[in-house]
């Protein structure tokens, strides 16, 4: 198990997750407790990164529920029809906005957050949860961020 990040010297996104991702695939070998490996990647993304809020919800009892996270106090449920974090439930996929006051029913969990990225993880086919990354910046996200969120991603599916 991997306990300290090595975070590359560089302001290029692709640089950063292509250091960051075996990190974190490395931090969750060997580690059963879903609990404990969600909470090290929002951490290692909020330190890689400097992201305003990151942190998964997780699906239970219909809602997606608020789970390990990193940042200011956030939404502790959200139904699958509401906000970015829904859309992304019900869509099946990836959703970047650029703008949040633009998106349609967008939660505003916090009015400091402006850009949104949001990320399902699968499980048995069906959508487990979503990773929602929130910037204090417009426009913040883009295919980097998509490509190399979508490689974590992957890995939390690997430990579901």
């Amino acid at each position: 198990m991997a306990e300290n990040l090595i975070i590359a010297s560089t302001t290029e996104k692709k640089e950063l997750y292509d250091t960051l991702v075996p990190q974190i695939a490395a931090l969750v070998a060997g580690e059963s407790d879903q609990t404990a490996n969600l909470a090290n990647i929002a951490a290692a993304l909020k330190q890689t990164f400097g992201f305003f809020w990151v942190g998964f919800y997780l699906v239970k009892d219909n809602q997606l529920v608020v789970g390990p996270f990193q940042g200011p106090i956030a939404c502790t449920r959200i139904d699958f029809d509401k906000g970015v974090c829904g859309a992304c439930y019900t869509r099946q996929e990836t959703i970047i906005v650029p703008d949040v006051e633009q998106f349609p029913g967008h939660i505003a969990c916090s009015s400091d957050s402006k850009s949104e990225i949001v990320l399902p993880a699968f499980k048995n086919g069906k959508v487990a949860l979503v990773l929602d990354v929130d910037s204090d910046k417009l426009d913040d996200f883009d295919e980097q961020d998509k490509a190399g969120l979508e490689k974590v991603m992957r890995i939390v599916e690997s430990v579901l």
